[in-house]
Order: structure tokens, then C-alpha cells, then sequence
């Protein structure tokens, strides 16, 4: 029986500086956007505590939408609140992109700073996550082989939730060698983080970064949940690529749960994630464990048949995935122009080979660096997505509505609508706090919030009496 997930989306924005721009020019205005945040739209709560050797307190804090926003190694890090629905996981995460980019406008530094969602900065080859967290069962089965019925997905999954990007990171006279393979210098590839994982597994994020993150970290009751925390994904633009990602990954793990996954182990499943972004056929064959040969189409439909088979109709976010994912696998096989406006790297391909035909350019001049960089601009008035979006080329899962909403209030159905009417009554009626995932202190009194499927509201407003 499929079971009921809960995820989130935690993104590191790049910023980018209009002038002066060198490693640290960007700390400054980093720093101005939080205290902006907090202390004069009061959107939230900054910490008053020490949270971690390189979290003072005033270094972040949690948000009105239940969401939390801090600063990390100089980055802006933004983490949506907890969802139960694709929709709602659009909007919150949308809603990030949003707070941001109002701060700078409120400021006036829009001219003067962007914020970019991406993976990558051409320049000092710093890399800016996008980690995806799902929240299962303490009995689902977090194992070598349990874990490894999931790399396969993840490996391939990039045909559909890549980015894209120019060029490769760090390759010495054409050539770069990852692993086991040697890979030709290439114009374009589909995904921006998959040269940055070198392992499957690892659990610590800082020193390796890994197809599977495997630190058992559940922010929630340990003896009831798990937390699958991945981080090699791109980040997305297009709704309909965030959507398709958070929805497949989920029913993936709700296979894995229930012992119905297929078992298609991978020879070398770190080269093989490299080897698809960079195929510039776009076959993107790759080989099994046994030495057999299969496409990354080959394996996606393996899983969606898997998944069709057992959880159809099972309720309307499960019905759409399915959908999405068949014409998706269709389209990438034969139909690519279909998926201009929903797939972010088919979107900024397009693009790319419009602006070239039209400018009489060759991949290697620089004028394509600045468009990489523009179409993951927040800035609605100058991202090249938000061009797309405006003409009406893009396949919207939300609406602008439902994003302003996400900026200021939480989901209602998770435990993120009980921290937020905490936080909001806060913001108007300062006492000492301490607040965390998975509580929330008062004044020395503590609320528990182990359960993110509870959403506290009786529970917090009895608090709040006593």
C-alpha cells in the first residue's frame, strides 16, 4: 500500500555582485538581505542561540510559512517548511525565490545584486546545493540493498530534472578523467551537479558529496521516521521539472518500501551519472552491474511501470506523476521540442541554439556563459526563465497567488502550521525562544513537535495560554 510522504527542498542561491564581484563581494549584501528579512518585513524569527559551531545566534531563523532561511559558508540558504503535496512543494519553494528577490527590490540593490538558482559559479568553481528531503517509515529498509534499488532512479533521473549547463567543470586540454571513465570535452550537458558527486554513499555532506546522503538525521520521532536526505539534484526553475522530480523520487521510495523496486544494479554508478549528463547523443546508455548495456530511458520505464502497476489511482498528485513522467519518458525518446517551458535543460538548450542561429555564435563564446547564468536569475524582469514564463511557453503547477500565500503562512495540513502561529505571535509579543524542527522553547517551557504529520495548532495554542 503506498504511504503518505512528506518532503521538503532546502536551496543555496548564488549571488551574483553587478560590480566589484570577486569571492567576498557578495557577503555584504548576503548579510543586508537576511537582517532586511527578519528585522524590517519581520518575515520571522532570527535564532537567539548558537546552533552549531558555525551557526551564531542572528545567523538565520525560522520563517511566518514555517520555513527556515540562514546563511551558510556565505551562501543564502533557503528551506522550504514541510509539504505533503506537489503543489504545495512548488509554491514554498517558489516562495524562497521570491522573499529574496523582495528584499532586494525593497532595498534597491536589484541593479546592483542578483540572486541566481543554480548549482554553479563559472568563475571560482564553487558549487550551491539543492537537497531534497523525504520523510519515510523507521522500517523502511535502509540497507546496502534497499539504498542501491534507489541509485539506479537517481542516476538516470537527471534526463528529466537536470538543469543544465556549459561546458564541464575543471577539464585540462579537453579531457577530464572521473572514476573509471575519460570523458571528451563537451559544448553542453544535461545536469550541473553531476560532475561534483564522487561517491554513492557518504554520510557526512561537507567532505564527500554523494549520490545517497546516509546520515540518520529523521527531525522527527527517531523510533517512528527516517529522513532520506539527497543532494545531488539540480535546482529547478520549472515548476513542472520540480514537481516530476519530488513526485518520481517518491513513488520510487514507496516501491523500495514495499519490496516492489526493480533490481538493476549499476556497474559504476558514479561514472554513470557523469556519463549521462555529458552524452552529447543523448542515448545515454550505460551498463548493469552484469556488464549489460541500458539506457537511462530503459531504466525510468522500469521504474514507471513498477510504479503503475501498484499505485495507480491512488490519489490525484500520484495519477499526475504518473502522466507527467509516460509523456516526459515519451517526449525525451522522440518528441524533445514538447518539453521546451517544463524541462529546465531542454528549456535553456533551446535557447541557447535560438540565440546562437540568430547571433551567428559557436559554443565557446562567452556571451553563452552570461545567458547560463541569466536563466537561473530570480529577478522576474531579467531571468531568462521568467522571459519564458511571461510569454506563456512555461507549464506552470502553481500560481502567483498561491506563492504569495507561501511567503507568509505554512502548509496546514504538517507540523509547520503550529511552529508558524508560534512564530507569528513571537514576532508581536517577543519572549525568550529557542525554536528547532522538532520543538519549539518558550520561556524555558518546551513543546514537543515529533510528529510532522500533527500540525500542533490546538496543542501550540494551549501553549500559548499557559
Amino acid at each position: 500500500m503506498k504511504h503518505t510522504r512528506l518532503f521538503g527542498i532546502e536551496t543555496e542561491y548564488g549571488c551574483l555582485v553587478t560590480e566589484g564581484n570577486n569571492a567576498r563581494a557578495s557577503d555584504p549584501i548576503v548579510h543586508r538581505v537576511k537582517n532586511h528579512l527578519f528585522h524590517v518585513q519581520k518575515r520571522g524569527l532570527m535564532d537567539l542561540h548558537h546552533r552549531a559551531h558555525d551557526e551564531p545566534p542572528g545567523n538565520g531563523g525560522f520563517l511566518l510559512n514555517g520555513g527556515r532561511l540562514y546563511i551558510d559558508m556565505g551562501h543564502i540558504e533557503y528551506a522550504s517548511p514541510e509539504c505533503t503535496r506537489l503543489s504545495e512543494i512548488v509554491a514554498f519553494d517558489r516562495a524562497g525565490d521570491r522573499l529574496l528577490h523582495q528584499c532586494l527590490a525593497e532595498m534597491n540593490l536589484q541593479e546592483d545584486a542578483s540572486f541566481i538558482k543554480n548549482n554553479i559559479d563559472y568563475e571560482t568553481g564553487a558549487t550551491f546545493g539543492s537537497h531534497e528531503n523525504y520523510l519515510v517509515s523507521r522500517d523502511f529498509p535502509y540497507t546496502q540493498d534497499g539504498l542501491g534499488r534507489l541509485v539506479p532512479f537517481l542516476v538516470t533521473r537527471q534526463i528529466y530534472s537536470g538543469a543544465g549547463r556549459l561546458g564541464a567543470n575543471f577539464v585540462p586540454d579537453g579531457y577530464i578523467l572521473l572514476g573509471e571513465a575519460e570523458f571528451p570535452k563537451i559544448p553542453f550537458q544535461i545536469s550541473q551537479r553531476s560532475d561534483h558527486i564522487v561517491s554513492d554513499f557518504y554520510q557526512w555532506v561537507q567532505f564527500n558529496r554523494a549520490i545517497i546522503n546516509t546520515r540518520d538525521e529523521p527531525l522527527a520521532d527517531p523510533n517512528r521516521y527516517r529522513r532520506i536526505h539527497l543532494l545531488m539534484g539540480d535546482s529547478n526553475l520549472s515548476e513542472f521539472a520540480t514537481a516530476l522530480k519530488i513526485g518520481t523520487t517518491a513513488l520510487v521510495l514507496d516501491l523500495i518500501q514495499e519490496g516492489l523496486a526493480p533490481d538493476l544494479a549499476l556497474h559504476s554508478p558514479v561514472d554513470a551519472l557523469k556519463h549521462i549528463s555529458r552524452d552529447p547523443t543523448r542515448q545515454w546508455e550505460i551498463y548493469l552491474e552484469d556488464g549489460k548495456p541500458i539506457s537511462a530511458l530503459d531504466i525510468q520505464h522500469r521504474y514507471l511501470e513498477a510504479a503503475k502497476k501498484h499505485f495507480s489511482d491512488f490519489d490525484e498528485d500520484t495519477n499526475w506523476t504518473l502522466n507527467a513522467w509516460e509523456e516526459t519518458l515519451n517526449d525525451l525518446a522522440g518528441n524533445r521540442e514538447n518539453l521546451v517551458g517544463k524541462i529546465d535543460w531542454v528549456s535553456k538548450l533551446w535557447l541557447y541554439e535560438n540565440f546562437m542561429k540568430e547571433e551567428g555564435l559557436e559554443w565557446d563564446d562567452p556571451w553563452l556563459k552570461s545567458l547560463d547564468i541569466e536563466y537561473h536569475n530570480i529577478n522576474p524582469d531579467k531571468g531568462l526563465y521568467f522571459g519564458m514564463e511571461n510569454e506563456g511557453r512555461v507549464h506552470r503547477r502553481t500560481t502567483s497567488d498561491s506563492i504569495d500565500s507561501a511567503m507568509a503562512a505554512p502548509p496546514v495540513e504538517t507540523r509547520a502550521a503550529g511552529r508558524a502561529l508560534l512564530i507569528r505571535k513571537l514576532v508581536k509579543n517577543p519572549a525568550p525562544y529557542i525554536i528547532n524542527w522538532t520543538s519549539v522553547y518558550i520561556e524555558g517551557q518546551d513543546l514537543p513537535m515529533h510528529d510532522p504529520f500533527q500540525t500542533y495548532l490546538k496543542e501550540a495554542k494551549q501553549f500559548l495560554k499557559g
